[in-house]
C-alpha cells in the first residue's frame, strides 16, 4: 500500500468497514480545533500526549522522544485500531507536524495499512469531504504490542559514529535558516550536526503544499544524494518532523531510512557536542 493518499482517494473508501481516520494536528488550541470541525468519524491524536513520552532532560532523548512500544499499543486500543485497520491519518500541515510521526509510528508498531493524507485537512474540505464537530463515539479494540519498534532508529552515539566512519548520510530536514545557525526558534542552540546536509522537507511538497509524485522525488533525492552514501539518517528538531522526509523516500521508493529520534534537540543540549553552522 503506497504511503501517500490523495484527498479523492480517501473519498472514495469513505464507506470502508475497517477504515480508521486520525486527526494528527497540533498546536496549543490543537483538540479544541479538532471539536470544531474535522472529517466525519476521525479520532483525534494528541501528539505530545499520544506520540511522545514526557523526559525530565532533552537532552537524553530528545523533545519528543517515542514512548514505550506497549504504551502506544494502549492508546491504539484506546482509539479503536487493530491489526487489521486501514489507517488514514492528516493533520493541518500538509502532513510536515504529527501526521508523517503518527505514521511512522503505527508502521513501526506493525500496523501494515496507514496512509497520510496528502494535503492534509485542507484538502479534504476542498472536495467536500464530509465534516463534524464534537466527539466521536468509537468502539475500543485489542490489539498486541510487538517486543520493540519494527522500523530503524539511530541513537545519537550511532549518528557520531556513522559520520565519523562516512557510512551513512545524515539528513537534516529542518529549515536551511536554523541549519546554517541564523537562529533558532525552538531549541536553545542554532546550528547543525558536523557532517549533515541540509534537505528540508519543504522540498517533498509542490506549490499546492502536496507530496510530488513517487518519479519526483526519486529523481530528486538521486541527484542530491549522488554523492553520498547509502544508509540514510533523517533527524529535524525533535523527531517529528524528520517523519515526513521518511514518508516522501518511502513514497519514492526509498529503503527505510534510520530515524534519529532525539535529533537536534538532544544533540544541541548534549554536554561536549560540537555544534557547525554555515552563515
Amino acid at each position: 500500500m503506497k504511503p501517500i493518499i490523495t484527498a479523492q482517494e480517501l473519498q472514495s473508501i469513505l464507506s470502508q468497514n475497517n477504515l480508521v481516520i486520525l486527526d494528527a494536528r497540533t498546536g496549543k488550541t490543537a483538540y479544541e480545533d479538532y471539536l470544531y470541525k474535522h472529517i466525519s468519524g476521525a479520532r483525534f491524536v494528541d501528539l505530545d500526549k499520544d506520540m511522545a513520552k514526557v523526559v525530565e532532560n532533552a537532552a537524553f532523548g530528545g523533545r519528543h522522544p517515542l514512548p514505550d512500544v506497549e504504551t502506544f499499543g494502549k492508546t491504539l486500543q484506546n482509539i479503536g485500531v487493530s491489526k487489521t485497520s486501514h489507517v488514514v491519518v492528516y493533520d493541518t500541515s500538509n502532513g510536515a507536524n504529527a501526521a508523517a510521526r503518527c505514521w511512522w509510528m503505527l508502521k513501526a508498531f506493525g500496523i501494515d495499512k496507514v496512509q497520510v493524507l496528502s494535503g492534509g485537512l485542507q484538502a479534504a474540505e476542498k472536495i467536500a469531504i464530509e465534516l463534524k464537530s464534537g466527539e466521536e463515539q468509537f468502539a475500543r479494540t485489542e490489539i498486541s504490542a510487538p517486543a520493540h519498534w519494527q522500523w530503524p532508529t539511530s541513537t545519537l552515539e550511532e549518528v557520531e559514529r556513522e559520520i565519523e566512519n562516512n557510512t551513512s548520510t545524515v539528513i537534516d530536514v529542518r529549515d536551511a535558516y536554523r541549519y546554517r545557525g541564523e537562529s533558532e526558534p525552538i531549541d536553545l542552540v542554532a546550528g547543525h550536526i558536523p557532517g549533515a546536509i541540509n534537505i528540508p522537507f519543504s522540498e517533498n511538497l509542490d506549490e499546492n503544499g502536496e507530496f510530488f509524485a513517487p518519479e519526483i522525488l526519486r529523481e530528486k533525492y538521486q541527484y542530491l544524494l549522488k554523492n553520498y552514501p547509502e544508509k540514510l539518517i533523517i533527524h529535524c528538531g525533535s523527531g517529528v518532523t524528520a517523519c515526513h522526509t521518511i514518508l516522501a523516500l518511502e513514497h519514492a521508493g526509498y529503503k527505510t531510512p534510520n530515524l534519529y529520534v532525539g535529533s537536534w534537540s538532544e544533540w544541541s543540549r548534549r554536554e561536549g557536542k560540537e555544534i557547525a553552522k554555515d552563515i
